[in-house]
């Protein structure tokens, strides 16, 4: 926890909004429009600093059909760094900017936040084995972590996802969330990030209950957040990673709604006074 809160302030819940970049060159669905993917991707940060979300994390979300770390050409991990460049130019000095590169590129994204100066990533595949829908992902914690002492990038999170979406984990069934997320904790992750079945589908409050108290890593939302059920994850969730609810119709594929972001963040905002109100009244009750 204590690592986490070097980058995220302490004593509430974060809000951490995705960069879901075009397709890009070398991929099936790129469009020959390099730079305007830079503009596009700029534009968001800009968005994002406009509402004063607390965090940003870049993802080649539109890179379909993924494929596993191993068969990365060049032009991916380069790409991405130029682009996390260009995000980190417009993004505010004080917001913590992230990446992922899918499928799996943990040590790619992790090369990529100690070249231009990136406070964290999301890494599939921490701990235990299972299928996704670009083939088998195998655990990748003690690998990573050497990884990220060779390249001297100690001060890069890595929060790890647990149960990852789009993936069976039928070989595993036999291991509870929570011994995932110990497992996962013993293995010195950052933080561990729970989700919904596939991208936009609400991970289960009920998940989270069975975590919170358990371990003491961090605990975000990484998928189906809403305006409408942030409630149920703000008082036990470090963080919560919001891509599909802040595009129009609620669609990852989508552009930005700034609507949408604006009335989330009235929201957040509506219940981090309620949070404080209750905690003063708690002062004040055992004061007297």
């Amino acid at each position: 926890m204590n690592r986490f809160l070097k980058v995220f302030n302490k004593g509430k819940c974060h809000i951490i909004g995705m960069i879901h970049v075009d397709a890009l060159p070398g991929t099936p669905k790129y469009a020959g429009n390099w730079n305007k993917i830079l503009e596009k991707t700029q534009y968001e940060a800009n968005v994002y600093n406009k509402y004063k979300l607390d965090a940003v994390l870049i993802e080649n979300m539109h890179d379909v059909p993924y494929v596993q770390a191993t068969h990365f050409t060049p032009e991916t991990v380069a790409c991405m760094t130029h682009i996390g460049s260009a995000v980190k130019q417009v993004l505010s000095s004080s917001t913590p900017l992230g990446m992922q590169i899918l499928a799996c590129g943990n040590r790619e994204a992790l090369a990529v936040a100690k070249a231009i100066g990136l406070q964290f990533i999301r890494a599939e595949g921490f701990v235990f084995g299972h299928v996704a829908d670009e083939g088998y992902t195998d655990a990748c914690a003690g690998q990573l972590l050497r990884y990220r002492r060779q390249i001297d990038a100690d001060n890069v999170l890595i929060l790890t996802d647990l149960k990852k979406k789009h993936s069976a984990h039928a070989i595993t069934q036999d291991v509870s969330l929570l011994e995932t997320a110990k497992a996962a904790e013993f293995f010195l992750t950052d933080g561990v990030i729970i989700t919904g079945n596939s991208t936009g589908h609400a991970a289960s409050p009920e998940d989270l209950n069975n975590l919170t108290g358990k371990i003491k890593s961090p605990i975000l939302i990484g998928s189906g957040v809403t305006t409408d059920n942030f409630h149920e994850y703000y008082n036990k969730a470090q963080g919560v990673i919001i891509g599909s609810h802040f595009k129009i119709n609620g669609q990852w594929e989508n552009d930005l709604c700034e609507k949408t972001i604006d009335k989330f963040m009235q929201r957040s905002a509506a219940l981090n006074e309620t949070n404080a109100a209750i905690s003063i009244s708690k002062k004040a009750k055992n004061i007297n």
